[in-house]
């Protein structure tokens, strides 16, 4: 099933609850000064107040086009009028569009369902290199120094997670958050099968696996 993930700066993407729809399942989440804390599956659509708790929306914008993680999402900058100069600045800063706020569940579904084909189409493209390590979205396949690598979905959503990450030690609570199931009973302890699996088809696939335990903390993916 194809997900669509939708980041909103306002405290609404922390209200809405995940839901399916012809086939796709749309996930919501707040999105901070720091970036995503969870992992951007599917298409990408994110929703930017022109006023943020520490700082503008417009820094915000020139943010996540300068993140490599949401270089290929939708922004929409969410505005307080219809003023022509603020538009403009919108625009210039990155978004790609704009709609006067405050918004609902309502209004940003209806903005998503009307202009999803072609950000579908950018998502199914991306590849991301880190290294030897290759990670294809559209084939959902990893390969290490050409090599293909043999992951479980799980394991292939937790190597992306980490190497969208690079060099940033992530607790276990944050990798079961990130990868979406911070809703599901999960042990702690589980994530240490999870890298134990992702570290093994690395290995099989002949690889020095970059994923480093910091004991009492949790992983990182060293890039160097």
């Amino acid at each position: 099933m194809e997900t669509v993930t939708i980041f909103l700066t306002a405290e609404l993407g922390e209200t809405l609850d995940a839901f399916e729809h012809e086939g796709t399942r749309f996930v919501f989440a707040r999105l901070g000064a720091d970036g995503p804390d969870r992992l951007a599956e599917g298409a990408v659509w994110v929703f930017v107040d022109w006023v943020l708790p520490t700082m503008a929306g417009l820094e915000m914008c020139r943010r996540l086009r300068a993140d490599p993680r949401m270089q290929d999402a939708h922004v929409t900058m969410v505005l307080e009028s219809g003023d022509a100069e603020d538009c403009r600045r919108a625009l210039q800063a990155g978004a790609d569009d704009y709609l006067i706020g405050p918004l609902d569940r309502r209004s940003v579904l209806d903005r998503v369902l009307a202009l999803r084909s072609p950000l579908e189409q950018r998502h199914l493209a991306k590849v991301l290199d880190l290294g030897p390590l290759t990670i294809d979205m559209g084939s959902l396949q990893a390969r290490w120094a050409g090599k293909p690598v043999s992951l479980r979905p799980n394991e292939f959503r937790l190597l992306r997670f980490l190497a969208e990450n690079p060099d940033r030690v992530l607790t276990r609570q944050a990798l079961i958050a990130g990868l979406g199931k911070d809703g599901d009973p999960i042990d702690e302890r589980t994530v240490d099968v999870w890298v134990g699996r992702l570290r093994r088809a690395l290995e099989a696939a002949g690889a020095e696996p970059p994923l480093r335990t910091v004991r009492s903390v949790g992983y990182v993916y060293d890039s160097v």
